[in-house]
């Protein structure tokens, strides 16, 4: 109980920051049906624009295959706000030598550079379980593909980025419930470099 209350406050210390958010690897942590889990985040765009952030996001698993996730971020530098929700979609399970395979949509709206921004993206996921200290954890690869819509200046242009990271439940005595992730943002085309650091808490 105490910790689910931590998790909470991490959450609402996070909306009374200044707003940003991404993470493609949630998803690929194996939940079981139904559980969800409360995230907090700590983001750094490395870019043009950047600055350190904040974020929350609620998961859930719906079923075998399907999964969402939705939340707020908040930050400093150009990319001010975002809020966002996303579906994963498995195609393929996490079994013997074969690779997790799943495809995730998802809808965000941003402020970026003064500009209100309306993002529509697909991004193809691989992920595989391993051992490490003990604990299994899951290292994953997606290449999000985006249509950035400035809402301004009725425009858009596409946008391609490469993410890779690993989630799981932390190896320390204590805290093996809790799940840490990492993920880096390279981007490839009208995107942008940043990292992401969570700490996630299943809810029963």
């Amino acid at each position: 109980m105490k910790l689910h209350n931590i998790a909470f406050a991490l959450i609402l210390s996070g909306f009374s920051a200044t707003a940003f958010a991404y993470g493609t690897g949630y998803s690929s942590f194996p939940l079981s049906v139904e559980k969800k889990m409360l995230s907090t985040e700590i983001t750094g765009v490395t870019s043009t624009g950047g600055g350190m952030g904040v974020q929350a996001r609620y998961t859930q698993k719906a079923s075998e295959q399907l999964s969402f996730d939705a939340g707020l971020g908040m930050g400093s530098g150009e990319r001010s706000g975002r809020i966002f929700g996303n579906a994963d979609f498995e195609i393929f399970p996490d079994y013997m030598r074969q690779p997790r395979v799943a495809v995730r949509a998802g809808y965000e709206f941003a402020k970026e550079f003064g500009a209100s921004r309306n993002i529509l993206s697909v991004a193809p996921m691989v992920s595989k379980g391993f051992a490490f200290w003990g604990q299994e954890a899951f290292p994953f690869v997606s290449l999000p593909i985006g249509m950035n819509l400035n809402s301004d200046t009725k425009t858009y242009e596409s946008t391609i980025s490469l993410n890779t990271g690993i989630n799981g439940h932390l190896p320390i005595e204590g805290y093996q419930n809790l799940i840490g992730s990492a993920e880096i943002q390279l981007g490839l085309k009208d995107s942008f470099t940043a990292v992401l650091v969570g700490l996630s808490y299943p809810l029963q």
